[in-house]
């Protein structure tokens, strides 16, 4: 009987490498000293504790609930963390955004706004704020939490949005369906690929109990999942603190160092030692006070020693250090994390705020307005117009006007906004929008103002004529 012979090792190898060889091109008449190689993917004494990411899916799950706890706890007990995700909020959301409808005449635009404006104060599914206060909620959530979960409720009323947590929606059911559909992390997708449904825990979120009752689906039509992404395909939302969690966590503890170091330095003024070598009275010798001012006395033969100053000497560039890793980790300028204005200008202020800004209008524009705003207005709409309180097509288009941050300079903001008018580069329209209004009001409230000045007699004009100020 033949015994079927074994294929060397070697032989494998080399056939392997000789492939792989073809496949990318290397020459070998040059003695194979000539190959390619990426110094990202090397391995060995540089590259071998190198991290890896995986698929966007596998990594969020694994991590989702520790991340979102630990950052959690650094918005709520680190206070450059706290301070930075209250600017992220009021710079995504502020006082909340407006509508600006489109496609239809004056006085049904101005139906519209009024209703939505009335549909605002009564929005809140708890009645504690209105529909400003719930994307304020939102928006701590995505920061914090990255990702945020909410109800839209019909009631007699109309639209009515209910906050929840985000850890309402079960994480754990990831499940293969029948015709192709399937649960990942909570969120049922059909044969398409499209949110059909999310698994969400009933717990009432305002509940001090835990409950055990398993997942209920909700009709994806009822529920706004809103987190941004960082991968194509994502699922779940990631905490946007992810990436500053261990560098504040570990500047927590150096900072905790530093401030004890300088408490022990600053308690004990003087400790006395018995030179002469004769004993003495126990009673006299005692442990160490710690409280200012001092004076403790030592038992024979010991001494004390403290950490020499020379050790904390670059304790402050160490610290900034840190602070600059954070804001960077954050995406905000250093001075929204630490509120530290020392040597600050015009121009180093508005160089740091561009592209900061231009990162909340991404995620204002590409995130919020297509997954809360969107949703939001259609739903109203078309229940308003089922209910017979509204006159209007369910497609009528709206745009959204955020509100406008406070500016570092506003007479240049307005002198640049005054020469683009000027010159035809914008509307003043959009101008308007722009400052967090709707040109509709202003101008309302502009007429309003002018009649009743004129009623009374009152002229408040600060701008002196040309011709007197030629004259001048």
């Amino acid at each position: 009987m033949n015994r079927p012979r074994m294929v060397s090792p070697n032989l494998v190898r080399g056939l392997v490498t000789r492939a792989i060889t073809l496949l990318m091109g290397q020459d070998e008449s040059a003695g194979g000293n000539h190959r390619r190689s990426l110094d990202a993917a090397t391995g060995g004494r540089r590259g071998g504790g190198m991290g890896t990411f995986g698929p966007i899916n596998g990594e969020v799950a694994a991590g989702l609930s520790l991340v979102g706890s630990r950052a959690a706890y650094q918005a709520v007990n680190n206070p450059y963390i706290s301070n930075a995700v209250a600017n992220l909020v009021a710079f995504l959301v502020g006082t909340g955004p407006r509508p600006n409808v489109r496609g239809i005449d004056r006085e049904q635009r101005r139906g519209l706004h009024f209703a939505f404006d009335r549909f605002c104060e009564t929005a809140d599914f708890a009645e504690r704020t209105d529909l400003g206060g719930l994307m304020e909620q939102m928006a701590r959530d995505i920061v914090v939490r990255g990702e945020a979960l909410a109800l839209m409720h019909n009631t007699a009323e109309g639209l009515q949005i209910q906050v929840i947590p985000p850890d309402h929606l079960d994480a754990a059911k990831t499940v293969i369906l029948s015709d192709g559909r399937q649960i990942v992390q909570g969120v049922e997708f059909d044969a398409r690929g499209r949110r059909a449904a999310y698994w969400i825990f009933p717990e009432r979120p305002d509940s001090v109990f835990i409950g055990h009752e398993p997942a209920v689906r909700v009709d994806a039509g009822d529920v706004l999942h809103v987190f941004h992404p960082i991968g194509a395909g994502q699922v779940r939302g990631l905490s946007w603190l992810a990436a500053a969690v261990l560098t504040a966590n570990e500047f927590d503890q150096y900072r905790d160092a530093l401030l004890l170091a300088a408490k022990m330095a600053a308690m004990n003024a003087a400790f006395i030692t018995d030179a002469t070598d004769t004993g003495g009275d126990e009673e006299l010798f005692s442990d160490p006070v710690w409280e200012p001012g001092a004076m403790t006395r030592l038992p024979l033969g010991t001494d004390v020693t403290f950490s020499s100053p020379e050790q904390l000497k670059d304790a402050p560039a160490l610290m900034r250090m840190n602070l600059q890793a954070l804001a960077a980790a954050l995406g905000v300028p250093e001075f929204l994390l630490s509120g530290d204005l020392t040597g600050a200008n015009y121009s180093s202020l508005r160089a740091g705020l561009i592209p900061f800004r231009a990162r909340i209008d991404q995620v204002q524009h590409n995130t919020l307005v297509p997954q809360i705003l969107r949703p939001v207005w259609r739903r109203w709409l078309a229940l308003e117009i089922l209910a017979g309180r509204i006159d209007a097509s369910a497609d009528t288009p709206c745009d959204w006007i955020m509100p406008r941050p406070q500016q570092v300079d506003p007479a240049k903001d307005l002198e640049a906004t005054e020469k683009a008018i000027a010159l035809g580069l914008t509307s003043r329209t959009h101008a308007i929008n722009e400052l967090g209004w709707n040109a509709d009001d202003i101008d309302e409230e502009i007429q309003s103002d002018r009649a009743r000045e004129a009623e009374l007699g009152l002229n408040f004009a600060t701008t002196k004529p040309k011709e007197s100020a030629d004259a001048d």
